[in-house]
């Protein structure tokens, strides 16, 4: 009997990035912290890339237009209730997604500014971060810059807790949206991420975990964000609830060779997030 009437909708995220060989970032982690949180994902590819945690040895960028069709027909089939942005790579295809945005009235879009990997490797072409400030920032709900991304968007260093919090008032207040700065990069035997929205700011800090060699965090934090509006979540509350999940991600690691990828379903060996 079909009784699919009766049940609960999924709530529908999207993911614009690109895919990791390796399996610990990109869309990979993304749609993996979706269906953490009980999130149905839906994905538009922009580069596939050969990596692995230590190195990326090759990029190949998708075309825009194929890009921007990969949103297009998503949506037409999907309640898109919130999309993120990760790996983005060229003007063509920054100048693609934001049309896209518009075109089809994705609600919320949060932007994690990918521009290097934990490798090293550049995953932004230079000439595309003038796109990606002008064309796509000002339409995210929240944007999630590391401290080395947000460096370069607000143009001057950062080195410690009370610069995070004036970069992330600058940025935000620049581009008209929230902002969380990951402070992971800052040292110290804690770890404090600061989120700035609309005048309000929030200081979030903890313990620093002992360092493994892992990648991925950055990808799950915004998907995580990504995952908690789509479910409705107040931005705050998303940005608490995502920290916890990278945390425990990250608490809960495994070798996997001389790499520890994040455990991203971590929390259903306890309860799944409600």
């Amino acid at each position: 009997m079909n009784d699919s009437t009766q049940r609960p909708a999924w709530p529908v995220a999207l993911t614009i990035a690109g895919s990791d060989s390796g399996g610990g970032a990109g869309i990979q982690a993304d749609l993996l912290t979706f269906a953490a949180f009980e999130v149905f994902g839906t994905c538009a590819l922009t580069c596939v890339t050969a990596q692995n945690p230590r190195q990326v040895t090759g990029i190949e960028a998708l075309p825009s237009q194929f890009v921007a069709q990969q949103i297009k027909t998503v949506c037409d089939a999907f309640p898109i209730a919130a999309a993120k942005t990760g790996m983005l790579y060229s003007t063509p295809i920054i100048r693609a997604v934001a049309a896209a945005d518009v075109q089809q009235g994705i609600p919320i879009l949060v932007v994690d500014p990918v521009m290097v990997a934990a490798s090293g490797a550049r995953l932004l072409e230079p000439d595309a971060i003038e796109a990606l400030c002008s064309d796509l920032l000002p339409q995210a709900r929240v944007i999630t810059p590391n401290l080395d991304e947000a460096r370069i968007l607000c143009g001057h260093t950062i080195e410690s807790v009370e610069q995070m919090r004036e970069a992330a008032r600058e940025i935000g207040d620049r581009y008209d949206v929230a902002c969380v700065i990951k402070g992971g990069h800052l040292g110290g035997e804690e770890i404090t991420d600061v989120l700035y929205d609309e005048g309000q700011e929030l200081v979030m800090t903890g313990p620093r975990l002992p360092a493994v060699e892992t990648h991925g965090a950055g990808c799950a934090f915004s998907a995580a964000i990504t995952a908690g509006l789509a479910k409705g979540r107040l931005l705050d509350d998303a940005v608490t609830q995502a920290r916890a999940y990278v945390r425990q991600a990250l608490e809960s690691a495994r070798p996997a060779g001389a790499h520890w990828p994040l455990h991203f379903l971590a929390n259903y060996e306890t309860k799944p997030p409600a």
